[in-house]
């Protein structure tokens, strides 16, 4: 797709208005790779959100945009990151979601230690959500712990919809390569047909970035292992309140870093 035709696009997918005349508190929350995250309130709601202003001038792959969007409008599940809103001012987009304080699962893993039922606990409602876009033929494709925002009270929550794709029965299975090279699963990075099965390799590879606490994987036997053996793992997790020490945990740990 052209520039033109992505915004023309995206003109018919989000709503009339400027998001800056709603939200007018607008303090900067993080800096990711493709925007600024800021935090307000929607007085409306009646709760807190995050605000993602993205310059579309500095897009690479603006159609992902576009593709992430959609996703999030589209499929409503509690393990899927509430989409409130979208805009498009001039050449910025804005993208509110419901915030969720406790921030991402890569924070958690890097800044503290998750025992076998808190990490048992994230994969199971990872995979209630991945459960629920497999229904509808969709692979999310970039599966990691940066992907995973979690809330103080422990929801866990999929987020960045961009790499996400819809499989068909005329096309059942994809071959393009997309994800983290990290977390691929073989088919995958060799460009193969590939399934919603590739969404279950990568959250593997998730669990065992939890047990080692961020630390770079080695795809090897151990790995390959854990793979098989995370279904009946799941069975030891605890509520996701448990998650919330972690959070909390990892806040600290951060603060000290300053």
């Amino acid at each position: 797709m052209t520039d033109e035709e992505i915004m023309e696009k995206l003109r018919t997918i989000v709503s009339i208005g400027d998001s800056k005349k709603k939200y007018t508190r607008y303090e900067k929350f993080g800096q990711g790779a493709s925007g600024t995250v800021f935090t307000d309130t929607d007085v409306a709601l009646g709760q807190e959100v995050a605000i993602k202003e993205i310059n579309l001038q500095k897009q690479p792959k603006k159609e992902l945009i576009i593709n992430e969007i959609l996703v999030m409008k589209e499929f409503k599940t509690p393990n899927i990151v509430n989409f409130l809103d979208s805009y498009v001012v001039r050449d910025e987009l804005f993208v509110v979601i419901k915030y969720l304080a406790g921030g991402s699962l890569t924070d958690v893993v890097t800044e503290t230690c998750m025992n076998e039922a808190q990490i048992a606990a994230v994969g199971r409602e990872c995979l209630q959500a991945l459960e629920f876009l497999h229904v509808y033929q969709v692979i999310h494709r970039d599966i990691k712990s940066d992907n995973v925002l979690l809330g103080m009270e422990g929801s866990v929550k999929l987020i960045d919809f961009g790499f996400c794709a819809q499989i068909t029965p005329e096309q059942s299975k994809r071959s393009t390569m997309v994800e983290t090279p990290y977390w691929m699963a073989p088919e995958v990075v060799t460009q193969k047909a590939y399934s919603p099965k590739v969404d279950i390799r990568s959250l593997g590879i998730m669990a065992i970035e939890m047990v080692e606490e961020g630390r770079s994987l080695c795809l090897s036997e151990n790995p390959l292992r854990a793979l098989y053996l995370i279904h009946p793992f799941l069975k030891l997790a605890k509520p996701f309140s448990s998650l919330t020490p972690l959070i909390m945990a990892a806040k600290e740990e951060m603060k000290s870093h300053c």
